[in-house]
């Protein structure tokens, strides 16, 4: 536990070189194998950490964990061990020490506390009234994964990740991300008549693909390609788990492609051997996803329309893949199609971004004939 203490304080928690460390670690495994020993007999605590963040579980490497999910791990296990050790009198007093172990001292009911003390106790819940409840449905699944792999590894000898307290979302805890044609054209003319063409067409590109913020930005120049059986340009994307799909341009969104290149002074041609970024920020670098989210929300909260200015819908760039979803139903595709479209792997995934629209589209009032009221309906 002092040694967890002492790597946090030196901000060491994770290296810089996760493949040596993984080298390391996979010959220790193996020694203890030799010996007749469990795997795990040679690691610690800060071991465990990274062979769960790090470890191959496929033999083909695009299979495995993005760099962008492994960051988001590292960080919200960073700040899980740095507030265990910060807290200790408050979530895990009555805790015996096992080993020198922070993971091996816990026991359910101290993960249970450190849980509702992170909702409810934590710098930020008092300070913002507590997590969304999509953030701690996140926040709980990277805890629960990471101590059930620590007890089906046998590190660990109980099932504390069991002690958890279920987070999942209720749809009606869900965020508003319901922007329908309508506001779409209203804030695709907003920034065309101040001819902002780098705006416009990231939001046109956007709506108009329904890729993901990080699939935009690994765009290169080569990923526009032309389709001579349809006649059309089409996208490369690499997506989640490296896979490829293509997805068709429609000719206004291909325009809003040329618009934004020659907003930033770039050439319009589209050899296949230019690893050059698509979409490039105003200094030329390729935006990362993060980067391309906060330029976005900075540019629409300055964007003076009621249904922006009421706050009803906090307007995202991941928004506009809801707004993709939506505007593919209500032009009569079928939910199966959408959710290929969209790369989800659970069709359920797909249903959350429609519920709502369905909800409304499929209340019984619908139904009514329009003389049950006379002149009233």
């Amino acid at each position: 536990m002092n040694e967890l203490a002492k790597i946090e304080k030196g901000d060491l928690l994770f290296p810089a070189n996760p493949d040596e460390v993984i080298l390391n670690l996979t010959e220790r495994q193996e020694q203890a194998e030799r010996e007749g020993k469990p795997d795990f007999t040679y690691f610690d605590d800060r071991d465990m950490l990274h062979y769960y963040l790090y470890q191959e579980k496929n033999i083909n490497s695009n299979a495995n964990r993005s760099q962008r999910t492994i960051k988001e791990y590292e960080k919200e296990l960073r700040m899980m061990v740095k507030q265990l050790l910060e807290i200790a009198p408050l979530v895990h007093r009555d805790m015996v020490l096992v080993d020198g172990s922070l993971f091996k001292s816990l026991e359910k009911r101290h993960i249970r506390r450190y849980q509702k003390w992170v909702a409810e106790e934590s710098p930020y819940a008092v300070r913002n009234g507590g997590y969304s409840p999509a953030t701690m449905e996140r926040k709980t699944f990277i805890w629960k994964s990471f101590f059930s792999f620590l007890y089906k590894s046998g590190y660990i000898e109980k099932p504390i990740h069991e002690g958890l307290l279920s987070a999942s979302v209720r749809s009606e805890d869900r965020p508003n991300r319901d922007l329908g044609p309508a506001e779409v054209i209203q804030l695709l003319d907003y920034f065309h008549e101040r001819q902002n063409h780098i705006v416009f067409s990231l939001i046109h590109v956007l709506v108009g693909t329904g890729m993901r913020n990080e699939e935009l930005c690994r765009l290169k120049v080569s990923d526009v390609r032309y389709d001579s059986i349809f006649g059309d340009y089409y996208l490369s994307v690499l997506g989640k788990r490296s896979k490829r799909r293509e997805i068709p341009l429609k000719s206004k969104v291909m325009d809003s492609i040329l618009r934004y290149r020659k907003a930033r002074f770039r050439p319009v041609d589209f050899p296949n051997s230019s690893d050059e970024p698509l979409f490039i920020t105003s200094t030329g670098r390729p935006f990362t996803p993060d980067g391309l989210a906060h330029f976005l929300s900075r540019q629409l909260k300055e964007v003076d329309l009621p249904f922006v200015r009421s706050g009803h819908i906090k307007i995202t760039a991941h928004v506009f893949r809801h707004s993709f979803a939506i505007i593919s139903h209500i032009n009569k595709a079928d939910v199966y199609s959408i959710m290929k479209a969209l790369d989800h792997e659970d069709i359920h995934t797909t249903m959350i971004y429609l519920q709502k629209v369905l909800n409304r589209e499929q209340h019984v009032v619908h139904q009514w004939n329009n003389e049950t009221l006379g002149s009233y309906i």
